[in-house]
C-alpha cells in the first residue's frame, strides 16, 4: 500500500534543493513515497544526491522547492527531532568523552531513550564503557554513533554510509544490529551505502538516485520479479526493445546480454536468467545517457 492516504515514512513532491552559492542542483524535481516499517537501500553513484537527500530528511537543510515529510512532520520540526535519528559520515562525537559519558549525553538530550539498547549495541563491538572516544578506531567509534542513534528509540532511522570504514566483520554486526532493531519494533531504516552485497539480503525497498533526480522508489521483490537477464543473437535486440524496457546491454560480436524490465510476456529465442539485486541496481547506475544503456565489448 503505497498511495497517497498510505503511512509513509518519507513522502517528497517536486523536491528540489541547490547551494546558494553553486547553479547546481543536487536534488531536483524528486517525488517518491517509501511505505513505513521498510529497509530501505539508498544507492546512487557519487555527486548523486544521497547524502543531501539524507540531510533534508534530517532537517540539516531545508529544501529549495517542493516539499518532504518524514512521518508526516515537517524535517527539523519538534514532532520529526524526537522520532527521526540521522547518522551522518562523519559521526561527530566528542573526543574527549568516555562512551559511558557519550551515552549518558544522549539519555539527557532525548526523552525517550532506551539505555538498555544503546549499552547493549556499544557492549557487543566489545569497546569499554570507559575507553575515550578519540582513542577508538573508526569502526568502534561507528558503532557508538549507532549506539546514539538506537538509544534514542527512532521511528525512522537515517544512515549516510555508515560502514564505509569498517572491515567485513564489523559490517556484518553493524547489520545483524539494525536488523534486529527493524524486526523488534518495526523501525523504518534508510541506509544509504556503495557495498552492494550487505544489501542484499537486508533490503525491502529500494531509492535510486541519478544525476539528482529519483529513477527507482520500489519494493525489491517486484524489482526482481519484473527484471531478466537475456542472452541472445544481437539481431534481435531492436526487436526487444520495442516491447521491453532494456536497462542495460552488453554486445559481443553475433550475441548480446541484456537487463530488461518486462512489459508483458517474452517472445523469442533467448536464455532466461533471474538477476540478483545487484545485478539490477548496477545495470541501473551504468546506463548512460543512451536509451539502452548499450555498451560494446570486443568480440
Amino acid at each position: 500500500m503505497t498511495g497517497p492516504d498510505a503511512p509513509a515514512a518519507l513522502r517528497a513532491t517536486g523536491l528540489g534543493f541547490r547551494y546558494r552559492r553553486r547553479a547546481a542542483w543536487p536534488l531536483r524535481d524528486c517525488g517518491f513515497t517509501v511505505p513505513t516499517g521498510r529497509v530501505v537501500a539508498l544507492v546512487g553513484r557519487n555527486g548523486a544526491g544521497k547524502t543531501t537527500l539524507l540531510h533534508l530528511a534530517g532537517g540539516l537543510l531545508r529544501p529549495s522547492a517542493g516539499e518532504l515529510r518524514v512521518l508526516d512532520a515537517e524535517p527539523g520540526s519538534p514532532e520529526a527531532r524526537t522520532r527521526v535519528a540521522l547518522l551522518t559520515q562523519d559521526k561527530a562525537l566528542y573526543p574527549r568523552f568516555t562512551v559511558a559519558d557519550t551515552l549518558l549525553m544522549g539519555e539527557k538530550l532525548n526523552p525517550r531513550w532506551d539505555g538498555a539498547t544503546a549499552e547493549r549495541t556499544v557492549r557487543e563491538g566489545g569497546i569499554p564503557l570507559h575507553a575515550r572516544v578519540g582513542e577508538l578506531s573508526p569502526g568502534q567509534r561507528t558503532r557508538v554513533a549507532l549506539a546514539l542513534a538506537l538509544g534514542k528509540r527512532p521511528e525512522l532511522l537515517l544512515l549516510d554510509e555508515p560502514m564505509a570504514d569498517l572491515d567485513p566483520v564489523a559490517r556484518g554486526g553493524i547489520m545483524a544490529a539494525l536488523m534486529a532493531d527493524a524486526a523488534e519494533r518495526g523501525t523504518t531504516i534508510v541506509l544509504s551505502s556503495h557495498v552492494l552485497p550487505d544489501l542484499e539480503q537486508t533490503c525491502d525497498w529500494v531509492l535510486l538516485l541519478r544525476d539528482g533526480r529519483i529513477e527507482l522508489s520500489e519494493d525489491v521483490d517486484a524489482l526482481r520479479g519484473d527484471h531478466v537477464v537475456l542472452t541472445g543473437h544481437a539481431d534481435r535486440a531492436d526487436e526487444l526493445a520495442a516491447r521491453h524496457t532494456v536497462v542495460d546491454r552488453r554486445d559481443g560480436g553475433r550475441q548480446t546480454t541484456a537487463l530488461v524490465r518486462r512489459h508483458g510476456p517474452l517472445s523469442g529465442d533467448w536464455h532466461v536468467e533471474r538477476p540478483s539485486l545487484e545485478d539490477i541496481l548496477v545495470g541501473h547506475l551504468r546506463t548512460g545517457s543512451d536509451p539502452g544503456g548499450r555498451t560494446e565489448e570486443a568480440a
